[in-house]
């Protein structure tokens, strides 16, 4: 155990070698190499936009934002992994929600953020919150603001910057958690549709979302032919950051509803994200490689979140497997975080914030390892190379 703790102690310092006097230095560098900052995915990384629809998945409200000083709309105590990621890179403010009244003019030449929680990759995840953003409806919002950056800069000097900044997805959890494995409500689905299929089809939606235009014609979305050379590519993101999905049999809610796991994570749920994961990397891997002046980054969020979960100690934490924020079940994990929920005495001591995200302190440590990291953490750069190429 003490070679174990050691060699974990080690490789929480090697995360952030750079001494904390140089990281001031560089972080404005950094800053000069990516303008601006745009941002799709879940709950994970919503820093707000639930707030302006009508939906069941929210955040702003207490104890979430405890300590970010007020509720904002993320989905923990402080700051999300992008927000980190951010601060480290050199932006001097957070990246706001694309559907903030005042995420407008100059703001969006910085950068959007166009998450929301229960957001999928397939449209009809996350329908029992009724209303989300799914990453379809993310890109179409990513389109009108591109418009809106052409229209203040012209069409070479937007191509010009959305081509230097900065591209980042962090989605597929709840294609899982809040559609094929909702108790009760996907019991027929599970009989009807195999993992593997299940997985497929998703893989499937994901490459047209990064690599495919939409076109209308007559009332019918045309798909097909030279068109579908892209989404995203072709408006003009270049430097992408494809995050995985993460151990999400771990999260306090599984472990909850599956009790017959006792203290372990539960296999299932983690063995469709792995089967996802794998077909993944392959997927970035390939569009790397086949779109020109591409660079597709492969954040390995679930080996990441594995290494802290089975190695908490070693990361400084008390907890690994309860929410901080609880009010009801073994792990904290019935019941969302909300007014009435109880809060743990020292919230940098638990990986977990609620049943579902981290705390604050675990993205700290999730977002240094995808900013510095080596290649088992993200390939085949870190962000920080990433932005430097």
């Amino acid at each position: 155990m003490g070679s174990l703790a050691n060699r974990k102690s080690t490789l929480r310092r090697i995360v952030n070698p750079i001494p904390i006097f140089l990281v001031s230095l560089l972080s404005p560098c950094l800053a000069g190499n990516v303008p601006a900052n745009f941002v799709f995915g879940d709950s994970l990384v919503d820093t707000g936009n639930n707030n302006y629809i009508v939906s069941l998945s929210k955040a702003n409200f207490i104890p979430n934002g405890i300590d970010f000083g007020k509720p904002t709309g993320r989905y923990t105590n402080g700051r999300t992994i992008v927000d980190i990621i951010g601060q480290k890179v050199g932006f001097k403010d957070f990246t706001p929600p694309y559907l903030a009244p005042t995420t407008v003019g100059d703001v969006v030449l910085r950068g959007v953020n166009y998450a929301s929680g229960g957001g999928g990759i397939l449209n009809y995840t996350g329908q029992i919150f009724g209303g989300r953003i799914n990453l379809d409806a993310q890109l179409d919002n990513f389109a009108n603001t591109r418009q809106d950056i052409i229209s203040r800069m012209g069409d070479v000097a937007a191509m010009k910057l959305l081509q230097r900044s900065l591209f980042s997805i962090t989605i597929g959890s709840n294609d899982f958690i809040n559609n094929y494995l909702t108790p009760i409500l996907s019991a027929a689905e599970q009989k009807l549709v195999s993992p593997q299929t299940f997985v497929s089809a998703m893989i499937s939606r994901f490459r047209l979302q990064l690599t495919v235009r939409k076109l209308t014609h007559i009332g019918f979305v045309i798909e097909s032919g030279t068109y579908r050379s892209n989404r995203l590519y072709n408006l003009g993101a270049r430097k992408m950051v494809v995050a995985n999905v993460g151990p999400i049999g771990c999260i306090p809610f599984q472990r909850e509803i599956n009790p017959k796991s006792g203290d372990d994570c539960v296999s299932f749920p983690n063995q469709m994200a792995q089967l996802f994961n794998t077909q993944l990397k392959s997927l970035v891997a390939e569009l790397s490689t086949n779109l020109e002046a591409s660079k597709f980054v492969y954040a390995d969020v679930y080996g990441i979140v594995d290494d802290i979960i089975h190695n908490y100690e070693s990361f400084g934490f008390e907890n690994a497997n309860s929410s901080c924020c609880h009010i009801a079940g073994r792990f904290g994990g019935l019941i969302p975080c909300g007014p009435l929920s109880k809060i743990c005495s020292d919230r940098s001591k638990y990986v977990f914030w609620d049943p579902y995200h981290p705390s604050d302190a675990a993205n700290e440590i999730i977002a240094h390892r995808l900013l510095d990291g080596p290649s088992d953490d993200i390939r085949p750069v870190n962000i920080r190379r990433l932005i430097r190429s």
